[in-house]
């Protein structure tokens, strides 16, 4: 059984229970498998050797969450070829790869959760009274140990963007 920490999110001023362990800096990042726009299967594993920056959305479609997701685009550019930025969702690879070609999205690859809920219940991340993904970030260093990771309480709040670039920066 898969540990709960009870009322850990706010939607719409209703609070929520997250499924899974609240993972701590410095903590090795378990491996999660989800699925690519192209349906193909990926793995935290896949990116070994890089610096990951993984940005937890609930959905694109959504204001804050379609603004950190065009916000890590811009950064992305600015970090260089070593740092890769995934954008986590319970969204369907369709509905992300038409999110990404219309917003111009093309330095984030948006990955989803929809088929196992793997990467939600082993980082935290997922509502159980939604099936859907608390908004947060991790940074995982090229060694997938945490380095940075921040649950946001309250689904319309960002995330802290200087906290999880300053993290990057300092593996750079």
């Amino acid at each position: 059984m898969k540990s709960k920490r009870e009322k850990a999110t706010v939607w719409d001023g209703r609070e929520l229970t997250l499924v899974g362990p609240q993972l701590t800096v410095g903590e090795a990042a378990p491996d999660f498998v989800a699925v690519r726009n192209d349906l193909s299967e990926v793995h935290l594993h896949d990116y070994e050797g890089k610096i990951k920056v993984i940005s937890v959305v609930p959905s694109v479609d959504t204001p804050v969450c379609n603004a950190q997701t065009r916000r890590f685009n811009t950064e992305a550019a600015k970090l260089g070829e070593h740092v890769v930025i995934l954008t986590l969702s319970m969204d369907l690879p369709f509905a992300q790869e038409r999110f990404c070609a219309a917003a111009g999205i093309e330095q984030v690859e948006t990955l989803s959760d929809y088929r196992y809920a793997d990467f939600g219940s082993k980082y935290g991340f997922l509502i159980e009274e939604l099936h859907l993904l608390a908004r947060g970030m991790v940074v995982v260093d090229e060694e997938n140990a945490i380095r940075h990771i921040e649950y946001v309480r309250d689904a319309d709040d960002e995330v802290d963007f200087a906290a999880a670039l300053e993290a990057v920066r300092a593996l750079l």
